[in-house]
């Protein structure tokens, strides 16, 4: 029997395993969510738990232990003023592991980890859709370079871009 286990050992020794952890933390920090497997997303869940309290404290102290997991200033700047203030009345479960479909590579499960409440500057639907954009300004006189960013914005999703691709090829192909 393995009593007073603290953690999973994830198949590497400790000094991977933990780079592997603050890893992934950070990029819960950053990202506001990480897709990976089931075993790396809980104890990840722990870390980044420990570390939405620390950021509620708010002490000295706490920010350096902050800074010993994250190493990276703007990452604990941003613990301390944007992510741990949401979670103020909350005492726990800051974070959220949902589980998804197997790997196919080698059958292992994944599972999104992810921060349980969203940012204030996108606040949530009832109905579960995204809040409506807001209305341009119109009458306004009209600037170049308005007109330059609205073509040359990047598509929505991956597909999108790909369609774009397709009809360009199609409309190449019809006018040789």
């Amino acid at each position: 029997m393995r009593h007073a286990t603290q953690s999973q050992r994830l198949s590497r020794p400790s000094a991977h395993r933990q780079a592997l952890v603050h890893g992934l933390v950070k990029g819960l920090m950053v990202h506001g969510q990480v897709r990976t497997t089931l075993a790396r997303a809980k104890q990840a869940q722990r870390l980044a738990d420990r570390l939405v309290t620390l950021g509620k404290e708010g002490s000295l102290h706490s920010r350096r232990q902050a800074y010993r997991v994250l190493q990276d200033r703007s990452l604990v700047k941003q613990l301390f003023g944007d992510i741990a203030p949401r979670f103020i009345d909350l005492p726990g479960g800051y974070t959220r592991v949902l589980k998804l479909s197997f790997r196919r590579g080698d059958g292992a499960q994944e599972a999104v980890l992810a921060l349980s409440r969203l940012p204030a500057a996108q606040p949530a639907m009832p109905s579960g859709k995204a809040a409506p954009a807001e209305p341009k300004p119109t009458g306004g006189p009209s600037t170049p370079e308005a007109e330059k960013t609205e073509h040359t914005k990047k598509p929505k999703g991956f597909f999108e871009g790909l369609r774009g691709l397709w009809t360009r090829k199609k409309k190449g192909s019809a006018a040789s």
